[in-house]
């Protein structure tokens, strides 16, 4: 049995200003043909379908359209609801359009019903286990004691897989400890919502979704697939890809990936103002990219955004790299504060802003300014 995992499509999702749905639209494109040159027998989301709890209507209007040719196509289709989606809205018609082949996972209700496939080697079973907080399971074991994320998925996980002899295959969305996580992601302060792998014993492939990066957790069996498009800036160097697992006989499990190109790639540049707009720096390169840029001047370049919009206009944001930025100085007042000049002071101030005195020209417009303000105030 072939199978498509993907999760966090995020539909709706900005980056920084910039709408993304046109990105993702063509990524949502991409992945449909590649499933019509593959054929799987089945395609996994695993949760953060939107971005949003009360999505757009075009967000609803694309994840629509993607679905329908999935169905078209006569693939199987798992979806799950994660921490940015509404778990009702997720599983809204869910028992009419299973009859489709779209299985969606059911608000959580202390039990989990698997969906069943077949193949050659015979039955595999699909467990769908949206998002879920301890205060979710509590509710419906209240003489269990659940402290924490761990306890609360190995409750709700008791007994499952109930067919040890078949293949089983789990679909959740949450964060198992020690993966790696992105700046996109909601994590929780001190990892309160860290889940042990050891929960998830006994499936033979865990789908896992909430964090972006393609990665591994404890073994092949147990996947983050990765979101399909650099939803921050510290994914920039990711590789984003569909995960392809291929299941035999039990026991068998194959996993491959088909890579990712995004409409619009996200990338950083770093240098001064004069080396970053010149030509040289982004002849033969796509400057309709987003583009985060670091300045390493060591004075800020006015109006630089809109300077740098002229050669890269999906830019999304801009900071500084120099010896203000890197050190941050405790400021210190001393006895004679009071006795100091207003040019002085403001020199003082300015130093311990900057990391460096005002230089002669600086001094001077700095020293005409006070004295018309004085003047003004006679």
């Amino acid at each position: 049995m072939k199978i498509f995992h993907l999760s966090d499509l995020h539909i709706g999702k900005r980056l920084f200003e910039f709408s993304l749905i046109e990105d993702q639209r063509f990524i949502l494109d991409r992945i449909l043909t590649m499933a019509q040159q593959e054929n799987p027998d089945a395609v996994i989301i695993a949760g953060d379908v939107y971005d949003k709890s009360t999505p757009s209507a075009e967000s609803v209007i694309l994840f629509d359209d993607f679905l329908s040719n999935l169905c078209r196509s006569r693939i199987r289709v798992f979806v799950i609801s994660g921490n940015h989606d509404s778990p009702e809205r997720i599983a809204f018609g869910s028992r009419i359009v299973s009859s489709s082949g779209v299985y969606l996972s059911p608000v959580y209700c202390g039990e989990i019903e698997p969906v069943t496939l077949s193949d050659s080697h015979g039955e595999v079973d699909f467990y769908l286990l949206p998002f879920i907080k301890p205060s979710h399971v509590r509710r419906f074991f209240p003489d269990r004691e659940i402290n924490n994320y761990s306890e609360a998925l190995s409750i709700a996980l008791k007994g499952f897989p109930s067919r040890a002899s078949r293949r089983n295959i789990l679909i959740t969305h949450q964060f198992v400890t020690g993966a790696s996580k992105s700046d996109s992601e909601d994590i929780s302060v001190g990892g309160t919502d860290n889940v042990d792998a050891e929960v998830f014993n006994g499936f033979d492939y865990v789908a896992l979704g909430h964090l972006h990066s393609p990665q591994n957790v404890g073994g092949k069996h147990l996947r983050y697939c990765g979101s399909p498009l650099k939803y921050s800036v510290s994914e920039c160097n990711q590789e984003k890809s569909v995960t392809v697992i291929e299941l035999e006989e039990k026991g068998s499990l194959e996993i491959r990936t088909l890579p990712l190109n995004p409409l619009r790639d996200l990338r950083k540049i770093k240098g001064n103002y004069m080396s970053v707009t010149d030509r040289s720096t982004y002849e033969g390169t796509d400057t309709s990219d987003f583009i985060h840029v670091t300045l390493t001047d060591e004075n800020d370049v006015p109006d630089a955004m809109a300077k740098l919009r002229v050669i890269y206009p999906n830019i999304v944001h801009l900071h500084y790299d120099n010896s203000r930025t890197r050190e941050n100085r405790e400021v210190l007042i001393d006895s004679n504060f009071s006795m100091r000049s207003p040019i002085e002071l403001f020199s003082h101030f300015y130093e311990i802003q900057n990391n460096q005195p005002m230089d002669n020209r600086q001094s001077e417009i700095i020293e005409a300014f006070i004295e018309s303000i004085w003047e003004d105030q006679k």
